[in-house]
Protein backbone atom coordinates (compact mmCIF):
# COMPACT_ATOMS: atom_id res chain seq x y z
CA UNK A 1 0.00 0.00 0.00
CA UNK A 2 1.19 3.54 -0.70
CA UNK A 3 2.73 5.55 2.12
CA UNK A 4 0.59 8.60 1.48
CA UNK A 5 -1.70 9.92 4.22
CA UNK A 6 -4.35 11.19 1.81
CA UNK A 7 -4.38 7.96 -0.18
CA UNK A 8 -4.55 5.82 2.98
CA UNK A 9 -7.43 7.85 4.39
CA UNK A 10 -9.28 7.74 1.08
CA UNK A 11 -8.76 3.97 0.86
CA UNK A 12 -10.00 3.41 4.43
CA UNK A 13 -13.00 5.61 3.65
CA UNK A 14 -13.71 3.58 0.49
CA UNK A 15 -13.80 0.42 2.60
CA UNK A 16 -16.35 2.09 4.91
CA UNK A 17 -18.41 3.18 1.91
CA UNK A 18 -18.43 -0.37 0.51
CA UNK A 19 -19.63 -1.65 3.89
CA UNK A 20 -22.31 1.06 4.01
CA UNK A 21 -23.39 0.01 0.52
CA UNK A 22 -23.67 -3.61 1.64
CA UNK A 23 -25.67 -2.58 4.71
CA UNK A 24 -28.02 -0.38 2.71
CA UNK A 25 -28.67 -3.13 0.19
CA UNK A 26 -29.06 -6.00 2.64
CA UNK A 27 -30.74 -4.31 5.59
CA UNK A 28 -32.60 -1.36 4.08
CA UNK A 29 -33.20 -2.71 0.55
CA UNK A 30 -32.02 0.67 -0.80
CA UNK A 31 -30.08 0.33 -4.03
CA UNK A 32 -30.21 3.59 -6.01
CA UNK A 33 -28.90 6.01 -3.38
CA UNK A 34 -26.53 3.33 -2.11
CA UNK A 35 -25.06 2.93 -5.61
CA UNK A 36 -24.52 6.70 -5.87
CA UNK A 37 -22.74 6.69 -2.52
CA UNK A 38 -20.63 3.71 -3.61
CA UNK A 39 -19.65 5.36 -6.89
CA UNK A 40 -18.63 8.71 -5.43
CA UNK A 41 -17.18 7.44 -2.15
CA UNK A 42 -14.92 4.82 -3.70
CA UNK A 43 -13.61 7.03 -6.51
CA UNK A 44 -12.08 9.62 -4.17
CA UNK A 45 -8.84 7.67 -3.75
CA UNK A 46 -8.80 5.94 -7.12
CA UNK A 47 -6.20 8.14 -8.76
CA UNK A 48 -2.67 7.12 -9.71
CA UNK A 49 0.49 9.10 -9.00
CA UNK A 50 0.91 9.82 -12.71
CA UNK A 51 -2.34 11.72 -12.88
CA UNK A 52 -2.39 12.98 -9.29
CA UNK A 53 -2.29 16.71 -9.90
CA UNK A 54 -4.85 16.65 -12.70
CA UNK A 55 -7.30 14.46 -10.78
CA UNK A 56 -7.28 16.18 -7.39
CA UNK A 57 -10.17 18.47 -8.27
CA UNK A 58 -12.23 15.52 -9.53
CA UNK A 59 -11.58 13.64 -6.28
CA UNK A 60 -12.60 16.78 -4.35
CA UNK A 61 -15.86 17.00 -6.29
CA UNK A 62 -16.53 13.31 -5.63
CA UNK A 63 -15.98 13.99 -1.95
CA UNK A 64 -18.53 16.81 -2.00
CA UNK A 65 -20.96 14.51 -3.82
CA UNK A 66 -20.43 11.81 -1.21
CA UNK A 67 -21.31 14.29 1.53
CA UNK A 68 -24.50 15.12 -0.38
CA UNK A 69 -25.47 11.43 -0.59
CA UNK A 70 -24.82 10.89 3.12
CA UNK A 71 -27.05 13.87 3.93
CA UNK A 72 -29.77 12.51 1.67
CA UNK A 73 -29.54 9.01 3.16
CA UNK A 74 -29.87 10.48 6.67
CA UNK A 75 -32.75 12.78 5.79
CA UNK A 76 -34.66 9.90 4.19
CA UNK A 77 -34.08 7.67 7.23
CA UNK A 78 -31.84 5.09 5.53
CA UNK A 79 -29.03 5.80 7.98
CA UNK A 80 -29.27 7.20 11.49
CA UNK A 81 -27.61 10.31 12.88
CA UNK A 82 -24.64 8.38 14.28
CA UNK A 83 -23.94 6.62 10.97
CA UNK A 84 -24.30 9.92 9.12
CA UNK A 85 -22.04 11.85 11.45
CA UNK A 86 -19.32 9.19 11.16
CA UNK A 87 -19.37 8.95 7.34
CA UNK A 88 -19.85 12.69 6.84
CA UNK A 89 -17.01 13.53 9.23
CA UNK A 90 -14.59 11.27 7.35
CA UNK A 91 -15.69 12.68 3.98
CA UNK A 92 -15.32 16.21 5.33
CA UNK A 93 -11.79 15.49 6.56
CA UNK A 94 -10.87 14.02 3.18
CA UNK A 95 -12.36 17.05 1.46
CA UNK A 96 -10.23 19.40 3.53
CA UNK A 97 -7.11 17.37 2.76
CA UNK A 98 -7.93 17.33 -0.95
CA UNK A 99 -8.62 21.06 -1.01
CA UNK A 100 -5.32 21.73 0.76
CA UNK A 101 -3.51 19.50 -1.75
CA UNK A 102 -5.14 21.33 -4.66
CA UNK A 103 -3.98 24.65 -3.25
CA UNK A 104 -0.45 23.29 -2.80
CA UNK A 105 -0.22 21.77 -6.28
CA UNK A 106 -1.53 24.94 -7.89
CA UNK A 107 0.70 27.16 -5.76
CA UNK A 108 -2.21 29.09 -4.27
CA UNK A 109 -1.27 31.02 -1.19
CA UNK A 110 -3.67 31.65 1.69
CA UNK A 111 -4.06 35.08 3.27
CA UNK A 112 -3.29 34.35 6.91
Amino acid sequence: MKENVLYNKAYAFAIRVVRAYQYLGQEKREFILAKQLLRSGTSIGAISDAEFSSKLSIAYKECLETKYWTDLLKDTDYIDEKQHRSLFSDADELGKMLFSSIRTVRGIKTDK
